[in-house]
């Protein structure tokens, strides 16, 4: 008798254990990992982490990756930037550099941009502020609308375009109207300068276009 009563409670015991064990393998919770906030995040509020859902194949691909290129992108004439001095509506504003590389702002005057990156900007602007108008300036510099460039040469329409970023010759082209008939479609010099000179070299279509630079589309005698 005894040994039924151990033979019962063991097969009890072995079911009750069976059937937890499949709510166990049932039960599903959401998926979440700890992974570093993004760039304007860790600006603001310093290198912090949160809880969120595992990153797909597609978030990254959606990344963007013109920030990366506004950030070490150096200023030149034309360019209009939007520069916001927080707690200060006064000098916040839309600013465009002049023909000598400057841009003009009240209480500061002339400030140099040509040739600085919009955080390096920023940081001039503040040191200016600072030394004797605000006690502790905030700024931050973006830019609007890039400096425009210019097309020249055996197409429809030649002439100055406003720029917008990843732009290729190409795409100059296509916007200028496509090419003329008597365009040298694999002769187009490209003309670039920057702090360090100016360059003209003959480029295949894909070549990337900067702000400023200067296509031209030769001419076919045949």
């Amino acid at each position: 008798m005894g040994c039924l009563m151990k033979a019962a409670h063991a097969t009890i015991f072995c079911l009750l254990a069976a059937l937890a064990l499949s709510g166990c393998m049932r039960a599903s919770g959401p998926v979440a990992m700890a992974q570093p906030q993004g760039d304007l995040d860790s600006l603001a509020y310093g290198q912090a982490y949160g809880m969120v859902p595992a990153p797909t194949a597609m978030a990254y691909a959606a990344v963007p990756t013109a920030v990366r290129y506004e950030t070490a992108y150096r200023l030149d004439a034309g360019d209009k930037l939007r520069i916001v001095v927080y707690g200060q509506e006064g000098l916040t504003n839309t600013y465009a550099i002049d023909a000598g590389g400057s841009i003009t702002m009240p209480l500061i005057g002339a400030v140099p941009a040509r040739g600085r990156t919009p955080a390096g900007l920023a940081a001039e602007i503040s040191g200016k502020l600072r030394n004797g108008y605000i006690r502790d300036p905030s700024v931050a510099v973006e830019i609007e609308s890039y400096r425009p460039f210019f097309i020249l040469g055996e197409v429809a329409a030649p002439g100055q375009y406003p720029y917008v970023p990843n732009m290729s010759v190409e795409s100059a082209v296509a916007i200028a109207g496509g090419f003329s008939p008597r365009a040298l479609r694999d002769r187009v010099t490209l003309t670039h300068a920057d702090g360090s000179g100016s360059s003209r070299v003959v480029v295949p279509l894909g070549t990337a276009l900067g702000p400023g630079d200067t296509v031209l589309v030769g001419e076919r005698w045949f």
